[in-house]
């Protein structure tokens, strides 16, 4: 990260163009010579890496939405031929698809400008609510916090009960998860009858992996004396963006390319227009490029007052595509689909909503409850296989009559309304 974070934060856009378009040009050279995939795609679309112009050759290259990248590795396992296979990678993520990210942990600085913007530093002991099971959250939120000096409590997934205690025992100064964890954390202490604002010295949260509702940090901010920053990445990708101090707009990071492209076609559009967040991250082993994230915003070229000059996001509009975050997790058509095969006897939809602070899933079911069916083995049995193969769990099922649901009916269909 050059000599510390502040040294590509300042720079003049030429400067930064100039070093994004050399490092785009290397890493399609590497690619070429390292990745099977795109050497193909670099083949077919007539581009060679030595004339690439960052200006006219981008569109060339095709936008990857994350159902591509999995029919890639399930055709090409593991990475679709995406990385080099003689790579010294340290470690491997899986995320639902499935989804095989690799990493370096040595070159890792994934999120430590977030931190650092948030104002978290040596002084903090941070509690990491983010999952270190397989997928890549736990391990890489940490090594941005050590980045940054801090100590890092790396409580995962545990019950809110145990965050509490945690909290409570060792001090704990602010918090980095989701937002709707921290609020059921704050609830059940609050149970267990403490007052948040005396009790406890986390003042400080940072969010990422589901949005964080206006409402919600206005909760944080009035009734539990808060400082609260989202940051914005993706699985795929590593961290995209995030808030600094004015909280007007996330700073896309040094590390990565960001464009707003049209969903349809991949072409980039002018700042300002709504579009497809499309990321490139610099990197010499998973050669990933234009990967579609399917959330929507805009680029904001105004100057931020905290004096950083990279342009920023504006938030997320909403999703292209089908594939649905929930509680910080991807569900996708293809699991439904799986899930369909092994439940073979019944029609199901499954349908996300906003509860109060939190993702709901429901699943609406065809038929009456308990009735028996080649291929449903009960309720539980369905939500179980239901985590096994999404991750995520069903909050309720929806028994509907026979004939509800229609064939043509989308298998996923997102009712949350962003804003």
């Amino acid at each position: 990260m050059a000599d510390g974070f502040d040294a590509w934060e300042h720079e003049d856009a030429e400067a930064r163009r100039a070093r994004k378009f050399s490092r785009m040009r290397a890493m399609l050279e590497d690619g070429y010579r390292a990745s099977s995939r795109m050497r193909r795609i670099l083949d077919e679309t007539g581009l060679k890496p030595a004339d690439f112009s960052l200006a006219a050759d981008l569109e060339r290259l095709p936008v990857i939405s994350r159902e591509t990248l999995i029919q890639w590795e399930l055709s090409e396992p593991p990475y679709g031929g995406l990385v080099d296979p003689a790579a010294p990678v340290d470690r491997i993520f899986i995320s639902p698809g499935p989804v095989y990210e690799p990493h370096l942990s040595e070159t890792d600085a994934l999120w430590a400008r977030a931190y650092h913007a948030a104002g978290i530093g040596k002084a903090d002991r941070v509690l990491n609510a983010f999952s270190y099971h397989l997928v890549a959250a736990g391990l890489t939120f940490h090594g941005g916090l050590r980045r940054v000096g801090a100590t890092v409590v790396p409580s995962g997934t545990a019950g809110a009960q145990s965050q509490v205690e945690l909290i409570r025992d060792l001090g704990i100064t602010a918090y980095t998860g989701t937002p709707s964890f921290l609020m059921a954390i704050i609830r059940k202490a609050e149970e267990m009858g403490y007052d948040w604002r005396k009790d406890f010295r986390l003042k400080r949260a940072c969010f990422a992996a589901e949005p964080l509702w206006p409402s919600l940090r206005e909760t944080f901010t009035r009734d539990y004396g808060l400082d609260t920053y989202q940051m914005y990445g993706a699985t795929e990708v590593g961290d995209v963006a995030y808030e600094c101090r004015e909280k007007s707009g996330w700073h896309v990071c040094e590390e990565v390319l960001v464009e707003i492209c049209d969903p349809e076609n991949g072409r980039r559009l002018p700042a300002g227009e709504l579009g497809q967040v499309v990321v490139t991250r610099f990197n010499d082993i998973f050669f990933l490029m234009r990967f579609g994230t399917g959330d929507l915003s805009r680029l904001i070229e105004m100057p931020c007052p905290c004096g950083r000059t990279a342009y920023r996001l504006d938030g997320i509009a909403g999703r292209v595509g089908e594939a649905v975050k929930v509680r910080g997790m991807f569900v996708a058509p293809s699991q439904i689909q799986r899930l369909a095969q092994r439940f073979s006897g019944k029609s199901f939809r499954v349908h996300v909503r906003r509860e109060g602070d939190r993702d709901l899933l429901v699943v609406r079911v065809e038929g009456a409850p308990g009735t028996p069916v080649d291929g449903w083995a009960g309720d539980e049995e369905f939500k179980r296989g239901f985590r096994e193969i999404c991750t995520v769990g069903v909050d309720r099922l929806e028994w509907v009559p026979q004939g509800t649901l229609a064939a043509t009916d989308r298998p996923l269909v997102d009712e949350r309304e962003w804003r």
